[in-house]
């Protein structure tokens, strides 16, 4: 009898447990696909639920006495749906309120989403975290993001870099809507080229990223969304002025023509043509900039077939150099002069074959034509850039725990380049062309409820480095609700075009010296990294703790050496170690209603070795701290925001001083610099005043031998802080509300 009592428990046990794993898995979109990021899930009758992640997808518990499920969003219909089986994977539709004419309401999103759901850490950047300071571009919308940090590359030419666990932008794949169109010339002005208003998300993938999108991915991914004209308002208007002479103005309209087809107009134009020059070294502190933005993008959809196309054009033009130049001279001024035409084009096909499996063919065509002259002194460089992208990809579900995605794809590079220098360069093709073919396959498996493992290989052939191997791997556990446990490993490959990703250069008197190694190689890393995920219950609120390590070492690399000669620079192939160690803890909480808190801490560990020589890499702090605060109050119809953004910068090195003739210190202090905003939203429009650099902090003399621009020591290139100080700033956002 007592073998049967515990039989009959042990079965109990199991039966339970079994119960306790099993989740029920979705995803929740609108009518057009669109995935509806914080729909609310609940088991009917409960308060047990979750909402959904920013892809839309949501899991939670089964509840095995209750079978209805309750799916609610702000302006949608409510459904509820029976479940007979947990296991079968969810694709919810929820279709537009039409009724809810009378009375909108419109509430603040989260700026800031982690997926708790997929393998990869990614993370999702919105419009209201937009909204919270001068996000006029992309290089300023990660002012209040702790992963990414965004800086000026030199004090002359206003290029900006990336850098992401530890690594500057060229190891970070820029993509708009998965498109991989940064590349070249365009990768250290482009972020300047897309306005912040026409922008509807970003997505940071970190480390080992999905090779869906190529092989470049040596750090992560940022992916930009535009603003879709069926989900977008009618009309939408923004003007921003500063009080050092930055005006900027950004509109963007759209229309349904049927129920298929749908259309948007995005005009951006900015100005900056005032002198500015506060440290009076004689160079101007930021260039003068105009630039002219127009797209135009079409969606139609008919049953199964989605199709997104458009095309794009930009006129970007800067002007900066000495500000006075003494007449009894022998030389020219020293300018800078800078200009681009950039034309793109993009299509987007998709077709449905079988919505129960997800399962879809799609093909992504793109392509853009650059065109950049520049000037730097008596140095010029120009550049002709065509591009070509392909990729035709099919998915589908085999049951609730495997998922396959496999394509082919195509990128054509074309660059033409004209330069004229005081030296004559070896080892320079200023015809190139680089044609790569690949495919790849992505599996995913959930062998259990709480684990995912994704796994991923592509094979490309490069037309001059040959054929080269991409595996990647991502894992992913649960061991409770509200923990998610990643760990990621992969590969990453980079082909280096040097003066159209570092032309910057040309601005500093190291373009006398410039060197460049024959047959540089195709740039390989292995990139590994866990990361904690966690939302604590804690005070009736929820506590979002995210901690991560990533570690990239390179294989192979080219580097760029400013230490061996102070007064020039080499470009090589690495000869020993070369690593970048990154640790990041972030932290956000509600502390009470309408008011958040965020916290992170980002340290960061990389050297290269240069002519033998392992060191610290150069002009990069190892420290960060980010602090930043938003509180809403007053009436819903007419509610006030103020944000606070504090970010502490960290000493670091700088490259190696001439020893007989010492110009710059061998390293730098920490810094903070401060930012905040104030803005009144009503029921259709809003207006924002606020300040950055508060505190008016500025790096002194950031050019070096600023009286000497033709001189042996001449540089603009060693840039650790802000170039320019405090700037106050006022907008206005209009919008004709979606119906």
């Amino acid at each position: 009898m007592r073998k049967y009592i515990i039989l009959l428990l042990l079965i109990t046990v199991v039966s339970i447990r079994l119960s306790a794993q099993q989740k029920v898995r979705g995803i929740v979109q609108d009518e057009y696909s669109n995935p509806l990021i914080g729909a609310n899930i609940l088991w009917e009758g409960t308060t047990a639920g979750t909402s959904t992640d920013l892809d839309g997808k949501f899991e939670m518990a089964a509840n095995p006495s209750v079978h209805k499920l309750v799916i609610s969003y702000i302006g949608y219909i409510t459904d509820t749906l029976i479940i007979s089986d947990p296991a079968i994977n969810l694709n919810i539709t929820l279709r537009e309120n039409t009724k809810l004419n009378e009375v909108v309401v419109r509430g603040k999103g989260m700026g800031t989403i982690q997926s708790i759901i997929e393998p990869l850490q990614v993370q999702k950047i919105g419009t209201a975290e937009f909204q919270r300071a001068a996000c006029c571009n992309l290089s300023e919308a990660f002012e209040t993001n702790a992963s990414v940090d965004v800086n000026y590359a030199d004090a002359a030419t206003g290029a900006k870099q990336i850098k992401m666990l530890g690594l500057s932008n060229e190891y970070v794949q820029l993509m708009t809507e998965n498109n991989p169109n940064f590349r070249g010339a365009v990768s250290r002005y482009g972020m300047d080229y897309i306005p912040g208003p026409w922008m509807e998300s970003i997505q940071i993938s970190k480390g080992a990223s999905s090779v869906k999108n190529g092989y470049e991915a040596v750090a992560g991914q940022i992916n930009v969304e535009y603003k879709k004209p069926y989900a977008s308002d009618p009309l939408t208007i923004n003007f921003f002025g500063s009080d050092n002479g930055r005006l900027e103005g950004n509109a963007d309209g759209n229309i349904r023509l049927t129920e298929q087809l749908s259309s948007g107009l995005f005009v951006h134009y900015s100005n900056d043509k005032r002198t500015h020059d506060a440290n009076k070294d004689g160079f101007l502190d930021r260039p003068k900039l105009e630039q002219i933005n127009l797209m135009n993008r079409w969606n139609y959809r008919n049953g199964n077939y989605l199709s997104d196309f458009g095309v794009r054009y930009i006129n970007d033009k800067r002007e900066s150099g000495q500000t006075k130049h003494n007449t009894d001279s022998h030389t020219d001024p020293y300018e800078v002069n800078l200009n681009t035409n950039r034309v793109e084009f993009f299509s987007k096909n998709a077709y449905i074959l079988n919505p129960d499996k997800n399962q879809s063919i799609a093909f992504i065509f793109s392509g853009s034509g650059h065109n950049f002259k520049s000037r730097y002194g008596i140095n010029s460089y120009d550049l002709t850039q065509n591009n070509l992208y392909a990729n035709l990809i099919f998915e589908t579900d085999f049951g609730i725990r495997h998922q396959l995605s496999s394509g082919l794809s195509m990128t054509l590079d074309q660059l033409n380049q004209d330069i004229s220098l005081s030296q004559s360069l070896s080892h320079f093709d200023p015809a190139r062309k680089e044609l790569v073919f690949g495919g790849y396959t992505q599996y995913t498996y959930k062998p259990l409820s709480n684990l995912t493992f994704l796994a991923g290989v592509r094979v490309d052939h490069h037309n001059e480095y040959g054929v080269f191997v991409t595996p990647r791997l991502h894992a992913k556990y649960d061991p409770i609700d509200w923990i998610q446990l990643r760990a990621s490993i992969g590969k990453g490959y980079r082909s280096v075009n040097v003066l159209a990703e570092n032309n910057y250069l040309l601005a500093s008197s190291r373009s006398r010296n410039l060197y460049i190694a024959d047959d540089l190689n195709l740039e390989e890393s292995l990139n590994w990294g866990i990361s904690l995920g966690m939302q604590i219950p804690l005070f009736s609120k929820e506590l979002n703790l995210t901690t991560d390590f990533y570690r990239t070492d390179f294989q192979k690399q080219v580097i760029a050496d400013m230490e061996s000669n102070p007064n020039g620079i080499s470009f090589y192939n690495l000869n020993g170690k070369s690593y970048a160690n990154s640790f990041q803890v972030e932290a956000s909480y509600p502390l009470f209603e309408g008011f958040e808190l965020r916290a992170a801490y980002k340290y960061t560990d990389t050297k290269i070795t240069y002519n033998g020589i392992l060191k610290e890499k150069a002009l990069q702090s190892k420290h960060k701290g980010l602090f930043s605060a938003s509180y809403q109050f007053g009436n819903p119809a007419a509610r006030w925001q103020i944000d606070y953004t504090a970010q502490l910068n960290g000493g670091g090195r700088m490259p190696a001083p001439d020893a007989f003739k010492p110009l710059w210190n061998e390293k730098y202090g920490a810094y903070w610099v401060n930012m905040f905003q104030v803005s009144k939203f009503f029921k259709n429009w809003s207006v924002y005043l606020g300040a950055e650099n508060l505190f008016n902090y500025t790096q002194k003399n950031p050019i070096i031998d600023a009286g000497n621009p033709y001189g042996e020591h001449f540089d603009a290139t060693m840039i650790w802080g802000p170039v320019h100080g405090r700037s106050v700033y006022a907008g206005i956002r209009w919008a004709i509300p979606q119906k």
